[in-house]
This record gives C-alpha cells, sequence and structure tokens, in this order.
C-alpha cells in the first residue's frame, strides 16, 4: 500500500461542514468563513514515548490527539471546524491503521470538526494535528485578561491522568477512571464556548495546574493565591495525597485538558447555570491577587511541572 492509496482508504471519508469547498486529496484545503468571524488555529505533536506509553492503542492515540487540539479550540471559546493530520509511522500496519482511523472519525463527527488534509511519512510514531476554529470578532477568549479580586475556576478533577500515568509508571493496576481521563480525555469545548463574555481569562491544563495558570498570571500581570484543600479531586488521588502528602500530580501533571480559568466576581453568579447546561463541575480554587509569585496555600515542595526541554 503506497502513501496515496492509504490516505484514501482510512483518510478520506465524507463530510457534512458545507463551509469545506475542497478538502483531502489536492494540494490544499479551501474553506469558506463566515462574515463577522475571526480564525483560531492552534498545532499539537504527540510522540510515542514521550505523550503518550509505546503500548497506547492505536485508538486511544487518534482520540486523543485530536482532543488536545479540541481543548486549545475550548481554551480560546472557538468553535472547531476544521483539522489536518500529519502521520508519521514506522510501516503499514493496516490493522493498526484501520482503528486510529475509526477513532478519528468518531470523534471529529462527534464534535463537528472535518478532516481536510495532512501529509503521511516513515519515520518513529508521531501525529501532529492542526486545528482551525471559528469566534466571533473580539470574542476570543485570552490569556491576558485576569484582573486582581477575579476568582480562579477549575473544570472537573484536577490531577485524574497524572495520577494514571504514576501508577503504570509504578507498576500499579491504574484506576480505570482516571486511565479514561490518560487516554481519551473529552475536551471542554462547550464550557469554553459559554464562559464567552464570563471569562477574563482562560487556559487548558495540559502541562499542569501550576505551570498553566502562570502562563495567566504572566500574560496578565497578576498574581495568585490558590488553596490545594478546594482543588477538586477523584477519591482515589485524594487517597493517595493523604497518604503520600504529595501534592506534586494534582499541581505539576499533565494531560487534564481541563479548564482554568478566571471570573470578576460581577460575573460568578452565572457560573452555576453555565455548570448545569454543559454538564461540567466548575470549582472556584483561588483568587487573583497583585503582581507577586503564585501563592499555594496548603503545599511545599511541589517541584516543577513537565518541560519540553
Amino acid at each position: 500500500m503506497n502513501e496515496f492509496d492509504l490516505i484514501s482508504k482510512y483518510f478520506s471519508w465524507p463530510l457534512s461542514d458545507t463551509s469545506v469547498v475542497l478538502g483531502v486529496g489536492d494540494d490544499g484545503a479551501i474553506c469558506d468563513v463566515e462574515s463577522g468571524y475571526q480564525l483560531v488555529t492552534s498545532i499539537d505533536t504527540l510522540i510515542a514515548g514521550v505523550h503518550f506509553p509505546k503500548s497506547t492503542s492505536a485508538a486511544d492515540i487518534a482520540h486523543k490527539a485530536l482532543a488536545v487540539n479540541l481543548s486549545d479550540m475550548a481554551a480560546m471559546g472557538a468553535l472547531p471546524k476544521h483539522f489536518t493530520l500529519a502521520l508519521t509511522l514506522p510501516e503499514v500496519d493496516q490493522s493498526w491503521l484501520e482503528d486510529f482511523s475509526q477513532s478519528l472519525q468518531q470523534l471529529s463527527t462527534q464534535s463537528g470538526v472535518s478532516l481536510i488534509g495532512g501529509d503521511t511519512t516513515k519515520g518513529p510514531l508521531s501525529i501532529a494535528i492542526s486545528i482551525v476554529g471559528w469566534v466571533e470578532s473580539g470574542k476570543a477568549l485570552r490569556r491576558s485578561g485576569a484582573q486582581i479580586g477575579d476568582g480562579v475556576y477549575v473544570s472537573n478533577t484536577i490531577g485524574d491522568a497524572a495520577f494514571s500515568l504514576w501508577q503504570l509508571n509504578n507498576n500499579d493496576a491504574p484506576d480505570s477512571g482516571c486511565l479514561v481521563k490518560l487516554n481519551r480525555p473529552m475536551p471542554q469545548v462547550e464550557l469554553g464556548r459559554s464562559l464567552q463574555g464570563i471569562a477574563s481569562a482562560c487556559i487548558d491544563i495540559s502541562d499542569g495546574l501550576k505551570q498553566d495558570l502562570c502562563h495567566i498570571l504572566k500574560a496578565s500581570k497578576v498574581s495568585a493565591r490558590i488553596e490545594v484543600e478546594k482543588i477538586p479531586l477523584a477519591k482515589v488521588l485524594t487517597d493517595h495525597v493523604n497518604k503520600k502528602n504529595d501534592w506534586s500530580l494534582v499541581l505539576n501533571g499533565g494531560d487534564d485538558y481541563e479548564l482554568c480559568f478566571t471570573v470578576p466576581v460581577k460575573n460568578q453568579t452565572m457560573l452555576s447555570g453555565i455548570s448545569k447546561r454543559c454538564g461540567v463541575k466548575i470549582t472556584q480554587v483561588g483568587v487573583i491577587c497583585e503582581s507577586g509569585d503564585l501563592e499555594i496555600v496548603g503545599a511545599k515542595n511541589i517541584g516543577r511541572s513537565y518541560q519540553h526541554f
């Protein structure tokens, strides 16, 4: 099977998105953009043995590769529309490709985002996805809007994926719920869009709560105080923290793909309705303060979040 047969068989499914004028199969894709909207674009690369264990199934890899990009759209309050896929494979394994393709198509259909092109090459396994979304002009969420007095919030529970990876690395049977969060994170696209005009700043938690919150603080030129006891945790992680007295997985662990966002006091009463409408738990974990170092109440010597270099 050559490159073009591979693309035709596994990555050329029918699209219902009328904004796609020309998709997979040409030198470039052509898409219409509605008047009054801005494009939001992002790219993420997943490398075997770095971003996922080499034993991870093809279906889980495909889901995660697209989900992490959808999470970037969620953090910007954007509606995901189109994506391209650059897939590097050590060999053509049709069974692996079938599982990968089906999972990718399933999440893309569920999320309403269309595959419009890409590239395939031979080499060590890696997956790079570039995604494009739309947002009404001037309404995108950014990292730079947090103000003193704003509440700091997170969605759902934090640290599940990191705890699952810790269990795998320590030869423990991973908790099933946490393992799903590691392999098949669900990006909070609806929540991100619902936070337009409500949140003052937003980011997705990919490299750890502490590090990603600090990106907001740096961009907004403010600081924050958070209380570890307020961070929502799965019960198994609560038990682990109580036993080890170690908050490092909670604060530094990546791969949550939940949202961390700040909300002015005047808008905080709206969060209950957003939580119910989106089916997402929303928890305040801190408050924005004047410039200075991030203050973490209730934990010490927590180490560093993940760094690529």
